[in-house]
């Protein structure tokens, strides 16, 4: 076969051309230089804001291990495994979950898993007293702290299974993680039915205090709070309160600019989600927004 050919060979080999280009601009040869190329085609253009955000939470995901992104032991909802249908209920209900870990007496003897839909066949038998939580649980999956968060998620999707128990080196319980822990990491907060300002992007809470979704168009915010913030700087308000902060707030920072007091309700690492908005009390405002 004649070496002039430059297709000749496997069919998966670069072309003359792609080699070419190559030995002039060079293949991203580690992750700071892939985020470098993802940010150059972002500004050409080439991409979406939202698409590069995404690529960037899967190259995050890789580095991750399960303990950095658990529920950790502290906050998880638990029911115990002697509880009764009457005492465990309003737990199911005012959590707003959808999976429970059942414990047998404390946190670290998990008998398994509540699925909040297997209560279903049993919701409306008239003697709830021949029902217990031994009858419906399902086995919990354990994985160590240690374990990587991409396997992790392989196993989640061919598995068929949305949660599982984190435990440390000696076998005590650390945490949880679901799969959509892993798939926020990646495209972002996923809302559901509990999650407040579904609907609506300004909402008053009480008073001049009000909730703001930080993906509330700038100029929507201008005109209910009847301010003027520069839209040269951004587009939205969390984009301004991204640029006044000089950096990536987390959860809880708080910033002063002009009339408003801004807290940080909802974040992550690559955006912020909810704030909360305290309004001067000398500062008039509309209170709405043309459609």
């Amino acid at each position: 076969m004649s070496e002039d050919n430059p297709q000749s060979g496997n069919g998966s080999s670069k072309t003359f051309m792609e080699k070419i280009v190559q030995v002039f601009t060079g293949e991203p040869q580690n992750k700071e230089q892939l985020v470098e190329v993802l940010n150059d085609a972002e500004d050409r253009e080439l991409i979406k804001p939202s698409t590069k955000l995404m690529l960037e939470g899967v190259l995050e995901v890789s580095d991750m291990r399960v303990r950095d992104i658990m529920i950790p032991r502290s906050q998880m909802i638990t029911i115990d495994i002697e509880q009764t249908v009457e005492e465990f209920l309003p737990t199911v209900l005012e959590s707003g979950h959808s999976r429970f870990p059942v414990i047998n007496d404390d946190i670290d003897h998990i008998e398994g898993v509540l699925l909040a839909k297997d209560l279903l066949a049993h919701a409306f038998t008239k003697d709830s007293t021949q029902f217990t939580l031994k009858d419906i649980i399902r086995p919990a999956n354990i994985i160590p702290e240690s374990k990587r968060v991409e396997p992790l998620l392989k196993e989640f999707r061919q598995e068929r299974y949305h949660m599982a128990v984190v435990v440390d080196e000696y076998g005590g319980v650390s945490g949880i993680v679901t799969i959509e822990d892993i798939i926020e990491l990646i495209v972002g907060e996923i809302e559901d039915e509990h999650d407040d300002l579904i609907e609506q992007d300004i909402r008053h809470l009480s008073g001049n205090v009000y909730q703001v979704k930080a993906l509330t168009d700038l100029e929507d915010f201008d005109e209910y709070f009847n301010c003027e913030f520069d839209n040269e700087e951004a587009d939205t308000i969390g984009g301004i309160i991204i640029h006044e902060f000089g950096h990536m707030p987390s959860k809880d920072e708080c910033i002063e600019i002009n009339d408003f007091h801004f807290k940080v309700e909802k974040a992550d690492k690559r955006r912020i989600l909810q704030l909360q908005v305290t309004v001067a009390k000398d500062h008039e405002i509309t209170g709405k927004i043309t459609d």
